[in-house]
């Protein structure tokens, strides 16, 4: 059993390597840019290492980005009150506003936008009052609001957020209870 937690340790130890290397990689390079060789170099690991662990560049975002923005998303849907939800992923996005420039700026955004809107999924299914809506409607419903919901913040991240955090809880509300409303006409 040693054996096994030693080499499980190690194995993180190089997805922790690997993660920090990349991550600091794109400070100043494009993801388009850099490759596994640069990556195990900067991070002092083989390329075995980095292939018992991941299969691209990208899996090792997904594995970084993933379990922070999952985590977040779950406290905000199981530790703040209904009236505040909205508010506390004001502030996550506040939050993440220089992450978010990153992604934009080295070509990793798709990342964030993937694991935001799995979270949005998960977070639309358990917030809203699905009544009289189909499951077809749900989930179109589900992927158009996220998507656009996804937009807003990225527009108001890196515009500068000129407009108050209240504006923009405000224009995504508007837009959420306008287009339940209008599957509700149907």
């Amino acid at each position: 059993m040693a054996a096994t937690n030693h080499a499980q340790a190690i194995k993180q130890d190089s997805k922790d390597y690997l993660t920090t290397a990349l991550l600091q990689l794109l400070k100043t390079k494009d993801l388009n840019t850099l490759t596994v060789t640069q990556v195990v170099k900067r991070a002092g690991v083989s390329r075995m290492a980095f292939y018992r662990n991941f299969e691209t560049l990208d899996d090792v975002l997904l594995g970084y980005f993933r379990p922070a923005i999952t985590a977040r998303f779950k406290d905000v849907q199981e530790d703040v009150p209904q009236a505040e939800k909205l508010q506390a992923m004001g502030q996550f996005f506040i939050n993440f506003a220089d992450t978010m420039k990153l992604a934009v700026d080295r070509g990793f955004e798709h990342i964030i936008r993937q694991v935001f809107n799995e979270n949005m999924v998960i977070f639309y299914q358990k917030s809203v009052q699905w009544q009289n809506i189909s499951p077809v409607q749900q989930r179109y419903w589900t992927q158009f609001m996220s998507a656009g919901v996804y937009a807003i913040w990225r527009e108001w991240l890196l515009g500068g957020q000129q407009e108050s955090l209240t504006e923009i809880h405000k224009i995504i509300a508007t837009f959420q209870e306008a287009t339940m409303h209008s599957l509700t006409l149907r």
